[in-house]
């Protein structure tokens, strides 16, 4: 197995806590993407619904994508964490997941839960992409 390290100077610099945003499999062709949310490289958030988050986390995840050679049409499997019941959300959260997604259709679960990386997190959404 190799494996290359991929961290976007855009995002969260996660090594203090032995992350990466992004790792590729060089051998697979494959990446696997750590959870993406609405955070700056200064661990800030700059949105306060889900949507918005949303929107942001697959802004972050286009990054992280394509600093590790691939793209959101190269995606095999998403997986989206919104905190809270999925019920309030999929009216609105569903057209931000088909536009960012279009025609790549990955596999896609999406898991309604009670916390994520900090009390401010509302979306997490991480990934394994193609990179060939």
């Amino acid at each position: 197995m190799s494996k290359r390290i991929v961290n976007p100077e855009e995002l969260f610099d996660g090594s203090a806590f032995g992350m990466s945003q992004a790792v590729v499999e060089t051998t697979a062709g494959l990446v696997f993407v750590s959870g993406q949310v609405d955070w700056n490289h200064q661990h800030e958030i700059s949105e306060s619904s889900v949507e918005g988050q949303l929107q942001k986390a697959f802004e972050n995840l286009s990054i992280a994508l394509a600093a590790a050679g691939s793209s959101i049409d190269k995606l095999l499997h998403v997986r989206v964490y919104v905190r809270g019941e999925l019920g309030e959300y999929s009216s609105t959260a569903g057209p931000i997941l088909a536009r960012f997604l279009g025609e790549s259709r990955p596999a896609l679960t999406v898991i309604g839960v009670a916390s994520l990386a900090s009390p401010e997190t509302l979306v997490e959404i991480e990934a394994i992409a193609s990179v060939s």
